[in-house]
């Protein structure tokens, strides 16, 4: 047995609420809910697994009018086995998981949704259908620069499901606004067992490759400016690079050595969000140490005129 899901509960909408309801509690939840502002917290994170799942389904008009069939009278948590005509309403629903990268540590959703839609209604339990796939899971790594962190990116990968299958070719997209750590799912494309179609899924591990401007901290990025002193002292426009290309920015006058200026919205995607970090750039202060002659006697002025 598993328990019923209540997916308009997660949500917090009516069940005549509108796609455009849905859509905006969803975004609501997610924001709030984002791993990346609730580090440390994994409530957060199995929140965030269930408002994607509940999303999942209610975005979809045919899978929530699938849902909507078991009717109304279910209670989050009661223990649900699908009616005895619910498996012959057809599962062969195609799922956009590239928008869910946040499902949890295990990267699934629920026993109930695979229930539902995956049609392993006669044999769910213990050792049931889903079980089966989720131990024909895969895992690999893949590394992304931080400009691909904040366009997105494809890559053409080869798997294999086992030993004695030969590989294949698959294309997959990587959503922008993925970080580190995260998993990006591939669905059916992980094992599968000898004399069964049934494959698991391939999950790819995010890893960030080094960069030589930028670095990563959280949706914010930090960067270096290097300034002469006059500049630091009577302050200056710059140029500066940012994953979008190169921008022009003022250095206060009076700039102290390690301040860091904010550029709003120049920072990476958030993920699920039309919002994005910031750019925090860092002035470094150079002091020239091959000094012309003039150059030498205007230093020389500055400092008689500290005595």
């Amino acid at each position: 047995m598993v328990e019923f899901k209540d997916y308009y509960q997660t949500l917090g909408v009516d069940r005549k609420a509108s796609d455009k309801d849905i859509k905006s509690a969803y975004r609501t939840l997610a924001r709030k809910y984002h791993p990346d502002t609730n580090k440390g917290d994994p409530g957060a994170e199995t929140k965030i697994k269930e408002i994607n799942e509940a999303y999942e389904v209610l975005k979809d008009p045919e899978k929530r009018k699938r849902y909507d069939q078991l009717g109304a009278n279910w209670k989050a948590g009661d223990a649900f086995r699908p009616p005895p005509d619910y498996a012959g309403q057809g599962g062969n629903f195609k799922f956009d998981f590239g928008n869910f990268q946040d499902l949890g540590r295990d990267g699934r959703f629920s026993d109930f949704f695979d229930v539902l839609f995956n049609q392993h209604f006669g044999n769910f339990g213990g050792q049931g259908g889903a079980s089966q796939r989720r131990n024909l899971d895969q895992e690999a790594e893949i590394d992304l620069t931080v400009e691909e962190l904040a366009t997105g990116a494809k890559r053409t990968l080869q798997v294999s499901a086992g030993p004695n299958e030969k590989a294949r070719t698959i294309e997959v997209k990587i959503p922008k606004g993925v970080r580190a750590g995260k998993k990006v799912r591939v669905p059916g494309e992980g094992g599968s067992m000898a004399g069964s179609t049934t494959r698991g899924d391939l999950f790819l591990r995010i890893k960030v490759k080094p960069h030589p401007h930028f670095t990563v901290d959280g949706d914010n990025l930090i960067t270096e400016a290097e300034i002469s002193p006059p500049q630091a002292a009577l302050g200056a426009e710059i140029t500066v690079k940012t994953v979008e290309g190169a921008v022009k920015i003022k250095i206060p006058a009076g700039t102290q050595n390690g301040r860091m200026l904010r550029l709003k919205g120049k920072g990476l995607p958030i993920l699920n969000s039309s919002a994005n970090g910031d750019l925090l750039v860092r002035a470094r202060i150079i002091i020239p140490s091959n000094l012309t002659d003039k150059q030498k006697a205007l230093y020389q002025e500055l400092l008689d005129l500290e005595h």
